[in-house]
């Protein structure tokens, strides 16, 4: 099990699920109401992390005892406490459990809500998140028998400026892709903000075996129209630009909030592409399932979880999605760099 030491948000493994290999599960969208049978999926795969990426409530409130309640019903579960048991459990926030659906920095609880789901997921009083006046996010090492993964999670809410909608009237009839939202790309504008952004770039050039970067929505799908990087074209493109100057090598986005489930890659980094693997939703689902040029495979509008296979001896990483009963439904590989 990991062994977690604060002061160096340093993050030990004596274990993992087989030798020199080391299995970190992730998913998003539970929903406190709703049975979540996947979660024993999940267990039985013997994770040696598990990271929930946002919307691991449907608080949509500004009642904070209202919220509360609702994670008390997710600590409930009985694959959720078994879940506890197996893995340490990472998480960052979406916008259900921030407090209301597509909101940014107007949301008039946001520091009583941080309270509430660092005390859920027991973090340390003398952790860094629970200290910081501008945001939730975080980073974490976890080391596994001197393999070092870098885990990043940026907060997309707390700093993040107000979406455009797209104006039906510039709209010509036919062209806009089937089952698109109703935002649009916006240039000057940030989801992060510029404090946060220089924290991102220092926690990105420090070297690790495997950075994985957990965003709570989709990035590197150019367009959706529902919530993405791409409507924040400006930050999406100091991102990947900032991986591509810097040559940061081993680098693999997980992300939630679609309610479909999918694989993307693209070539824009050299000598590697960028991989990302979407999993949504752990109890949410939705069938229409918008277009993704980097798309491999299908999209999987089931239940679903996302697994990384990190097989350090081979240097490699499988990138996997599984269904409820924990058979894959979409599998890739990912080739590390050579060090």
């Amino acid at each position: 099990m990991f062994r977690p030491l604060y002061f160096s948000l340093l993050l030990l493994a004596t274990a993992g699920a087989q030798a020199d290999t080391t299995r970190i599960a992730f998913g998003s969208c539970i929903h406190q109401d709703k049975p979540a049978p996947i979660l024993d999926a999940v267990v039985a795969r013997q994770p040696d992390a598990f990271v929930l990426l946002g919307d691991n409530v449907y608080g949509d409130t500004t009642d904070m005892k209202e919220l509360q309640r609702k994670y008390q019903k997710l600590g409930a579960k009985p694959g959720y406490q078994a879940l506890k048991k197996a893995a340490p459990v990472y998480a960052i926030w979406d916008d259900h459990d921030y407090g209301q659906n597509d909101a940014g920095k107007e949301y008039p609880q946001k520091a009583a809500s941080k309270r509430i789901m660092l005390d859920f997921f027991e973090e340390p009083t003398d952790s860094p998140r629970r200290s910081r006046n501008d945001g939730n996010y975080a980073s974490y090492w976890i080391e596994d028998n001197g393999h070092f993964i870098h885990l990043i999670l940026p907060d997309l809410r707390w700093n993040r400026d107000a979406l455009s909608k797209e104006s039906t009237d510039d709209l010509i009839p036919g062209l806009k892709p089937a089952n698109s939202g109703p935002y649009a790309a916006t240039q000057g504008r940030t989801m992060l903000g510029e404090t946060q952004w220089q924290w991102l770039e220092q926690e990105l050039l420090k070297p690790a075996d495997l950075t994985i970067i957990g965003s709570s929505i989709q990035l590197l799908p150019e367009f959706t129209g529902w919530e993405s990087w791409a409507n924040f074209p400006d930050d999406r493109s100091r991102l990947i630009q900032f991986i591509e100057n810097n040559r940061i090598a081993d680098v693999v986005f997980i992300s939630g909030d679609t309610h479909w489930g999918e694989v993307s890659r693209t070539f824009v980094n050299h000598p590697q592409p960028l991989w990302e693997v979407t999993s949504s939703g752990l109890t949410e689902e939705w069938k229409e399932i918008s277009p993704n040029r980097h798309r491999l495979g299908e999209g999987f509008s089931q239940v679903n979880f996302g697994e990384l296979d990190i097989n350090w001896a081979a240097g490699e990483v499988g990138l996997s999605l599984f269904d409820v009963s924990g058979q894959p439904l979409e599998q890739y590989t990912m080739i590390l760099s050579e060090r």
